[in-house]
């Protein structure tokens, strides 16, 4: 009976999928537009709502990942998230001023989906959030953001294949890491442009 309970106040206490994605959006908004935002500001933001790990996972494919050492899952997850934080904040900075309406939620077990429309000046795009959680009681994570019928996930995913195909793991976390570095030495100079014009 008490267990009941507690499991009961644990599932009504829960955020649901739609107000992680609410809130979530708030706080990166918040944070983008705040005086000196970069994009690593961002990246710790987003990372509390949104599961790096999980899409890199998701994206590698079940197979690939069974495959892996556990120093390889170990490299390849580091490496994906710091690239995937340094890209998801990147988009976030130039839609500091975006305007989102909320659909509904649907949710199927452990996995759900939350539509919106994002508008950015006069261009307006369907962007919706996939999210799961480990088990009734878990909080919500996105994993996967479609942006006009585009997944994330499935975008990497035929990229990673191809990679694999080609070069092999080595080769797929080098072009990663590659890419990653890029992307953060941008970031890093867009961040230092930010301080020099915020300067006195």
């Amino acid at each position: 009976m008490i267990a009941s309970l507690l499991a009961a106040t644990l599932l009504a206490a829960a955020p649901g999928p739609l107000t992680v994605v609410k809130s979530g959006n708030a706080d990166v908004q918040k944070a983008a537009n705040a005086p000196g935002a970069t994009a690593q500001s961002l990246a710790s933001v987003v990372e509390k709502f949104v599961d790096f790990e999980e899409l890199a996972k998701r994206a590698l494919g079940d197979k690939a990942w069974s495959e892996l050492k556990p120093a390889q899952r170990k490299e390849f997850t580091e490496t994906m998230t710091g690239l995937l934080r340094a890209s998801y904040a990147q988009k976030a900075l130039g839609q500091a001023q975006a305007n989102v309406k909320y659909g509904e939620e649907g949710v199927e077990g452990n996995e759900a989906t939350v539509g919106t429309t994002v508008t950015v000046k006069k261009d307006s795009v369907p962007v919706d959030y996939r999210l799961y959680r480990t088990s009734a009681t878990s909080p919500w994570r996105i994993y996967d953001v479609v942006t006009d019928e585009v997944s994330l996930v499935d975008t990497y995913k035929g990229q990673f294949r191809k990679l694999l195909s080609d070069k092999g793991f080595d080769g797929l976390l080098s072009t990663l890491k590659s890419k990653r570095a890029q992307l953060e030495k941008e970031n890093a100079a867009s961040a230092q442009k930010t301080g020099q014009t915020a300067a006195p």
